[in-house]
């Protein structure tokens, strides 16, 4: 017995007279995924009077629309398989035919272990059945994890990793890519239609759920691997499902003939582990060298832009200027003292040269004092700018000149001097670079350090 394609435009007389009984299915819906096929009467010459429902006479058709796989069953054992769109004529004459479509050669293989490959010799079997299968894909599959599931971080570039958790819901779709597995294995003689949304269909949906839930950190750990952030998990869908499917191959493929097509990801972080996971983020940011190196060009180009210290059009305030160094000194400190010569190694000799310059009138500290106008270096009790006298020094002042509350100088970050008695020359109000040990005279005016120079 066997399966023989019938022509699309003409079809043998003989066996139009013969033919008695047409097997179908109508479109199967989303929630089916196999159906028993309905036989239709077909008017014509015919001298064979069965009429058992589980019986196929000799001649009989068999219709198989897109989207389906239909087999047929004898006496419980599968005899033929077709998985091609087309009218298929029945002859119990013939050999066991296969017609596995794009299914893959699996389906065959499955054909020989599961099929029984053998006529009647022309004797009517008791029982033979036809059913159809539901080889699209079965959509509107939800899932979530009910409590979150491990995302261990690890970042390719710094070797940085963090132990996280993630929650993660969406939906996941599935295809029958093998129905004789699918048959033996899960829904075998039914009497009308198998559904995923009642009796052993539902019990089987919701375990495919679970083992879902169960292999998805699985699925996910390799792209954990790569430092992606939960919340960038959705731009890798597609590799989500591959991985998916590759955990799910032993309990879905191999036990049931179904496989996961595609997948959604909606994913979302504790609260309690968002501060980590962003610390984290900056602390690899920080740590990749093409990132660290575009953060300190910006601030390179605010030092050198601040440097003009407020001459010419546009310049920057003192203030300004001083918190763009204070904030190359937190770079450099960061780089372990190395930032200037890991930027100026990123330059070629002609964006190095330029910058240079600044760097090397910046490098003298200011001696003198500040005035609010914005002219710096004055070294008397009055500004020579404006005449505006020197400001009473509140706080305690460094040797570079700024005027300090705090312990530490919020310019160049020196301790604040303690003991000894810190000096400076009451007449020109020179500063020694160390308070604590004045030169014999001021190297200014030439006044002699005595205790009227002291702070």
């Amino acid at each position: 017995m066997g399966l023989l394609k019938a022509a699309k435009d003409s079809i043998s007389t003989l066996l139009a007279d013969q033919w008695r009984e047409y097997f179908y299915c109508e479109t199967l819906p989303n929630d089916v995924l196999m159906r028993k096929g309905q036989k239709k009467v077909v008017e014509g010459r015919n001298s064979n009077t069965k009429a058992s429902d589980n019986i196929i006479s000799n001649g009989s058709i068999v219709a198989v629309n897109e989207g389906q796989c239909m087999i047929i069953v004898d006496q419980g054992a599968i005899v033929e398989v077709c998985a091609e769109a087309g009218e298929f004529v029945y002859d119990s004459s013939s050999e066991p035919s296969l017609f596995y479509g794009n299914l893959g050669t699996n389906v065959a293989n499955s054909f020989k272990t599961f099929g029984r490959r053998f006529s009647f010799g022309g004797n009517t079997a008791k029982d033979q059945r036809v059913y159809f299968f539901n080889t699209k894909e079965i959509m509107g599959n939800l899932y979530g994890t009910p409590t979150p599931i491990d995302f261990h971080l690890v970042s390719p570039k710094t070797g940085m990793e963090l132990e996280a958790v993630v929650k993660c819901n969406g939906q996941y779709s599935f295809k029958i890519v093998d129905p004789i597995i699918f048959y033996t294995q899960v829904c075998a003689n039914v009497s009308s239609e198998f559904t995923k949304s009642s009796g052993d269909g539902a019990q089987m949906i919701s375990l495919m759920k679970s083992e879902l839930l169960t292999q998805l950190p699985m699925a996910l750990a390799p792209i954990a691997a790569q430092g992606v952030l939960p919340y960038q998990l959705q731009g890798h869908v597609e590799e989500i499902t591959e991985n998916m499917k590759k955990c799910l191959t032993v309990a879905w493929t191999d036990r049931r003939g179904i496989e996961v097509t595609s997948m959604t990801i909606s994913a979302s972080v504790p609260e309690e582990y968002r501060e980590k996971l962003n610390e984290w983020n900056e602390n690899v940011m920080l740590r990749d060298p093409q990132n660290l190196q575009a953060i300190q060009g910006k601030a390179f180009a605010q030092f050198i832009g601040n440097s003009k210290m407020g001459s010419g059009e546009g310049g920057a305030s003192p203030a300004d200027a001083m918190m763009s160094m204070a904030t190359m000194g937190m770079m450099n400190n960061m780089m372990g003292g190395n930032m200037m010569g890991n930027m100026m190694g990123g330059m070629n000799p002609q964006q190095a040269a330029p910058a240079q310059a600044p760097m090397q009138q910046m490098a003298a500290p200011v001696l003198g004092w500040t005035c609010s106008c914005g002219h710096a270096d004055n070294r008397g009790k009055f500004c020579a700018e404006c005449g505006s006298p020197k400001p009473a020094a509140a706080g305690w002042t460094c040797g570079c000149g700024t005027v300090n509350q705090g312990k530490f100088c919020s310019n160049c970050g020196t301790k604040k001097p303690s003991g000894a008695p810190l000096y400076k020359c009451d007449k020109c109000g020179w500063e020694p670079e160390d308070p604590a040990n004045p030169p014999k005279f001021c190297p200014e005016c030439g006044d002699p350090f005595d205790e009227n120079d002291i702070r």
